[in-house]
């Protein structure tokens, strides 16, 4: 085969690759487990580690952005709800689109960056899989949490769910357990898909 020839397959399996993520990305849009706070749990951090993992921080930037407009999508009913994108969309859609957007492109890149780190180490692919799909649960987390609230917080919707507490008490008592179960199941399926698709010489 060609150098040419294999770089026109490198660059179909890529965008393949990324096509079938996009797909999942959809999928488990459609089966987030709702919250009372009006939040819910997402596992749709798994694909955007798995894109971080095998394409860096391109990969991670464009399969985070596309969680991040699903996200924002929801909050019209489109591809899933988002009672609480529902109920701020209407303040400011920008300021929505910034906060469920930027969130998760900052997700994809700063999950590439752990990744790109941990390949230096001597770990095990699994662990180093692990990690990252540990780290994208967790950055998912603090930056959503934290535009929510720098962008929202002085609205009315906010203050009332806030009811006087604390931002931090706020932030533990609404994502307490959504943030525990998100990064242990993030890091278990990253570690297993991402070693099976490395093994597979898919990604």
């Amino acid at each position: 085969m060609t150098t040419s020839s294999q770089k026109r397959s490198s660059s179909l399996r890529k965008m393949t690759t990324l096509t079938m993520l996009v797909a999942v990305l959809i999928v488990l849009s459609l089966v987030n487990i709702p919250q009372p706070a009006g939040l819910s749990i997402t596992f749709n951090m798994i694909p955007v580690a798995i894109a971080a993992i095998a394409y860096g921080v391109p990969g991670g930037a464009l399969i985070g952005g596309a969680f991040g407009l699903i996200s924002f999508l929801q909050c019209f009913g489109i591809l899933g709800f988002s009672a609480m994108g529902a109920a701020l969309v209407s303040v400011s859609p920008v300021l929505m689109f910034i906060q469920r957007f930027v969130s998760r492109v900052l997700v994809g890149v700063l999950a590439a960056l752990v990744y790109g780190a941990l390949k230096k180490s001597r770990m095990p692919e699994s662990v180093k899989c692990a990690i990252t799909g540990f780290s994208a649960a967790f950055f998912n987390t603090f930056f959503f949490m934290t535009l929510l609230v720098l962008l929202f917080g002085n609205t009315e919707y906010l203050k009332n769910m806030m009811a006087g507490r604390s931002v931090l008490t706020f932030i533990i008592a609404s994502v307490g357990i959504n943030a525990v179960v998100e990064m242990l199941v993030a890091a278990v399926a990253t570690g297993a898909i991402g070693t099976a698709l490395q093994k597979a010489k898919l990604i």
